[in-house]
């Protein structure tokens, strides 16, 4: 008896990709997190509003592209998974914006609260109705939670980016020499 090729299984080579990507820029953005701590610039409320949220959607592509590569029995169950870390996603992209508010060290810029906050939510609310979806219109529904993958992934490397850019300049306007040398 022959066995039908899953519909997860020619979306293999994209989830490998993804999911690569985001754990080594995973890696990465700790390496940033060391050089803030280095420079005195890091603070508690600011890391949990900026930094961690980086983490968290790096890991999130992480974790779809892992769920979206296991050997599932059905489309169902694997949406089901899904579905679970956008609602997840949801409730911390919440948070998010309450550590965003709380945080005085830094006021954010429409900029910031697009690619922390309103990207975020857009992302996880995708996440979760992609797997509505995915019993009716299959084909749709996975490119959906592909693409939702891959949104997380490009706002890590945003976020990333305008974290190493603040850390750069804000050292460039520092005096040269410090007082421990």
């Amino acid at each position: 008896m022959a066995h039908a090729l899953s519909p997860l299984a020619v979306w293999e080579s994209f989830y490998v990709i993804v999911g690569s990507s985001a754990a080594a820029l995973t890696g990465l953005q700790f390496v940033v997190i060391v050089l803030a701590a280095e420079m005195n610039t890091l603070r508690v409320p600011t890391t949990s509003a900026f930094a961690t949220p980086t983490v968290v959607h790096f890991c999130a592509a992480l974790l779809i592209s892992a769920i979206m590569s296991a050997p599932w029995q059905g489309l169902s169950s694997a949406g089901l998974a899904v579905g679970a870390c956008g609602a997840a996603g949801l409730a911390y992209v919440v948070m998010v914006v309450w550590q965003l508010r709380r945080q005085t060290d830094y006021v954010p810029v429409f900029e910031d609260w697009i690619w922390h906050c309103g990207l975020p939510f857009a992302a996880y609310a995708a996440l979760l109705a992609g797997p509505v979806l995915i019993r009716s219109h299959p084909r749709p529904s996975l490119f959906m939670i592909g693409a939702t993958a891959l949104l997380l992934l490009f706002i890590g490397i945003h976020n990333a980016w305008d974290a190493v850019t603040y850390i750069a300049l804000k050292r460039s306007h520092e005096p040269r020499g410090g007082a421990d040398q």
